[in-house]
């Protein structure tokens, strides 16, 4: 007799697999359906190493003559003789104060001279005008002429005084001459001012002398002078005002004075006798030597970036570039490269470096001679819009060293990712105010990307991409040079490599305007494989693990034709590719898939992994292009030939197959799919052999395919899988025998082939662990004995004793968690452990028990 608990336990129903109904959200769906929707994974797209280091590589869409060229030569000849760099600092406006003449003898009556005396006082002397007084200090320095050699006419040399005089025609300004007209325009008084050489004091002198060759309105003060000579040059300040730039201009000079003298004996005793051992060019490692030993003394002397001899400098350096030696020649470019060079000359001296760089074996010269941190410092300082080629080459020799491995920490730590996303977004700032894509920017961005899709193989780089918000500047130059394929192709590239690690695929994921951006690069490439595939495989990434992800990308407007008319082109160009090779002809297995197949590939598990949304799925389930597409594939391809594809393929029929909502049209066509699936069951793949029995395992809660399963003796498979030792292979198996069993007449088939046995061994060696395993197991030999009269004649002696040992100690224990995890996951699947596992073990336990006769003590199995 049953005791009234175990006749209620007699009528509950058979378990089953549960319904799409009883899932309500995708997390549930995700978490306690592992074998019903998953997401896929895939290589990333292959990129081929160039042969050669070349600016723009063979596929490059740009023509020979629209792009800088990758050879050249450059010599001596090349570079221009004086450099019309401008000078640190900034250029002053001219003070409004007017030179004047002074009055002739015949105004005596003039009630204020134009040069008032010195004030007595020396306390008023320091009150200056700090503005005239660096415009002053400017012209002392020639801060404001270009630094260039004067004819030999027009140089000469003072011997007992630096003066600064208007004669005829020459005026000299601390060793630099001026014509009248440039003095005029960089002194704003008509002062003539002669010091001694013990630095005495400054004195006033009359200063036009030669004012026959000067402007007649400087040669007379005229009427208009007269007038109004008196209320403005007789005003204290005024008077003033002068006397004190006077006195400040007195000890800049003094100054200034002594640094020349230092400066000069410094170039007599340190730099002349190496300029002489660079000019004898005996061997290669003297002058290299020599060179280095230049770069020490200029370093030493503060000479670089100075204008101190700086033209005399650069022509003997210019002339060693003849020489021909690489090693010579990044040596020479350093030291010009600090002499702070511009123009022609910034562009030359980086072809210089990108020529010496084409070669690998030239790497280790680049490394050992430090010729990255002047690369950078270029970048970093030069204006980009007046140096745009410049940068182009700067940026490529970078671009060849930060693809050799030894290269990529220090390119890194030098600040090569801050410097490269800096000149992006001022870039992209221009191109905004300028409304047109400049075509030297878009060379130049060709080259950035390119570089950075070398360095994101760093997980420094990423962070700091990351760090500085990187991802959004670059999809802003995907999308302002959509046009320029190159450029988009580079960034999709970048854009791959980051979105396989979890950080980078979130806050890409984030940026909402991703979504948009990479359906028009579709629409637009939808032929161009090399593009399309990695933003497709970009899309599969974002879609992976992040259900706001499937969802904002499906409300996209034409998201899903966009995919089903780029599904229908590639499986054209495949078919056609099919043909070329001949029929019956397979790949070998060692080649990569064909680049239709690549897309194909990328395709269905983007598709796979949008199926996992609630409301995405369900679309595509009910929409017979797609369906139709992905069962053609399935039938028409084989593992061994296409392993990839024919497993996204069924991965993402097994996701569609999860629901059974009107108008499905996997629901429609499940009798024809479960026998397509029947050739990967008997193949040798155990991937393949999964997915096929995850789709069987959503296919068998329908009673036609149960009947289908058992007509074709797919359930002796599932029984025999149960020895795979595999938990997914396993679970999967066993969910496809937990719905047999709902039908009466079919739970007899869990007696052949030992699957009760081998059922209670899951439970034994994965029911610790598993509580999602060790639930089914237990629903499956719940609905298994549901008539049982005994223990020993429905499961045998031994499987029967098992179970009563093992229940009873699952019941006593807490899950133990094999592998890391976080403490939320730990707490879930304890939760569950407890609530799921827990009360149908306890269930089944007492059924075993009220109709089980223990005739000896059962044996503890070890765990």
């Amino acid at each position: 007799m049953l005791s009234p608990n175990d006749k209620k336990l007699e009528k509950l129903d058979p378990f089953y697999r549960p319904s799409v109904s009883e899932q309500k959200t995708s997390a549930e769906i995700i978490s306690e359906a592992r074998n019903a929707l998953r997401t896929v994974r895939t290589q990333r797209p292959f990129t081929p190493r160039e042969d050669q280091r070349k600016l723009f590589g063979c596929a490059s869409s740009r023509t020979a003559e629209n792009r800088p060229p990758s050879s050249f030569s450059v010599h001596a000849s090349s570079f221009e003789s004086f450099d019309s760099r401008p000078i640190f600092g900034t250029r002053l406006s001219p003070l409004e104060l007017k030179p004047k003449a002074p009055a002739s003898p015949a105004t005596e009556e003039d009630p204020c001279p134009s040069f008032p005396k010195p004030p007595v006082d020396p306390t008023k002397i320091r009150r200056i005008s700090s503005a005239r007084a660096r415009l002053l200090r400017a012209a002392s320095q020639g801060a404001l002429l270009p630094d260039m050699t004067l004819p030999p006419a027009q140089s000469k040399r003072v011997e007992s005084k630096e003066t600064v005089t208007m004669g005829d025609s020459m005026v000299k300004i601390h060793g630099i001459y001026l014509t009248e007209s440039n003095a005029i325009g960089h002194l704003s008084h008509p002062l003539q001012l002669t010091y001694d050489g013990d630095f005495g004091e400054i004195k006033e002198q009359e200063i036009f002398k030669g004012a026959a060759s000067l402007p007649s309105h400087l040669r007379s003060g005229g009427d208009q002078g007269k007038r109004h000579s008196g209320a403005s040059l007789c005003s204290r300040s005024s008077n003033r005002s002068r006397l004190d730039t006077k006195t400040d201009l007195k000890l800049d000079l003094q100054e200034k004075d002594t640094e020349i003298e230092v400066g000069e004996a410094f170039w007599n005793t340190r730099i002349v006798p190496i300029l002489r051992e660079l000019e004898k060019e005996e061997n290669i490692e003297t002058v290299c030597a020599a060179c280095t030993q230049l770069h020490h003394a200029l370093e030493e002397g503060n000479m670089l970036g100075s204008k101190f001899k700086r033209s005399i400098l650069l022509k003997t350096l210019y002339k060693l570039v003849d020489v021909g030696s690489d090693l010579l020649s990044l040596k020479l470019a350093k030291i010009i490269l600090a002499l702070k060079v511009s123009g022609k000359n910034l562009l030359n001296v980086c072809k210089l470096i990108f020529k010496i760089s084409r070669s690998e074996k030239n790497d280790s010269l680049i490394q050992n001679d430090g010729i990255l941190e002047s690369l950078l410092e270029v970048l970093r300082s030069e204006e980009l819009q007046a140096n745009t080629e410049a940068f182009l080459y700067c940026v490529g020799v970078i671009k060849f060293i930060s693809g050799n491995p030894g290269f990529l920490h220090e390119v890194i730590g030098k600040g090569a990712v801050e410097i490269l996303m800096n000149l992006m977004m001022q870039i992209n700032e221009n191109t905004k105010k300028s409304g047109t894509c400049l075509p030297n920017s878009g060379h130049l961005l060709v080259q950035m990307t390119a570089t950075l899709r070398n360095l994101v193989d760093s997980p420094l780089a990423r962070s700091k991409l990351l760090s500085i918000s990187a991802l959004p500047q670059l999809c802003t130059v995907m999308g302002q040079y959509i046009g320029d394929k190159e450029v988009c192709t580079n960034v999709a590239r970048i854009f791959s490599k980051v979105t396989t690690y979890h950080d980078c695929c979130v806050a890409l994921a984030n940026y909402s305007r991703c979504y948009a951006l990479f359906l028009n690069l579709i629409n637009k490439y939808q032929k161009k494989q090399d593009l399309v595939v990695r933003i497709v495989f970009i899309l599969g990434n974002l879609t992976a693990k992040n259900n706001q992800a499937r969802e904002q990308f499906s409300k996209e407007k034409g998201s899903i034709p966009t995919l089903l008319c780029l599904f229908h082109t590639f499986y054209k160009l495949d078919l056609h590719s099919q043909k070329a090779l001949g029929e019956g002809e397979g790949r070998p297995k060692t080649l990569r898939p064909a680049q239709a197949e690549d897309v194909l590939i990328k395709l269905t598990r983007l598709l796979a992994n949008l199926a996992i949304h609630p409301s995405v799925g369900p679309a595509i389930a009910a929409h017979p292009c797609i369906v139709g597409l992905l069962l053609a594939m399935l039938e028409s391809k084989s593992i061994d030939d296409c392993e990839e594809l024919v497993i996204n393929t069924t991965a993402a029929i097994n996701n569609l197959s999860y629901y059974q909502v009107k108008n499905s049209i996997i629901q429609d066509k499940k009798r024809y799919i479960a026998e397509l699936l029947l050739k990967l069951l008997v193949s040798h793949n155990m991937d393949g052999i999964l997915e096929a029995v995850r789709v069987f395992g959503n296919l068998s809660q329908d009673h036609d395919i149960c009947d289908f399963i058992v007509q074709k003796n797919v359930h002796k498979f599932m029984i025999a899988l149960l020895d795979a030792k595999h938990q997914d292979i396993c679970f999967s198996a066993c969910g496809v025998l937990l719905n047999l069993t709902v039908d009466k007449d079919k739970r007899v088939i869990l007696k052949e082939g030992g699957g009760i046995k081998k059922l209670v061994d899951c439970l034994r060696d994965f029911g610790p662990t598993d509580w999602q395993l060790a639930c089914l197991v237990c629903k499956t030999l719940w609905n298994f004995s549901e008539n049982i009269t005994s223990a020993s004649s429905c499961f045998g002696d031994e499987a029967a004793n098992t179970l009563l040992v093992l229940l009873s100690s699952f019941l006593d224990e807490e899950l133990a968690l094999n592998g890391s995890f976080d403490q939320d996951l730990k707490n879930y699947h304890k939760l569950h452990w407890e609530t799921e596992f827990k009360p149908v073990a306890q269930q089944l336990l007492n059924r075993i028990q009220s109709h089980h006769t223990f005739l000896e003590p059962l044996p503890v199995p070890s765990f």
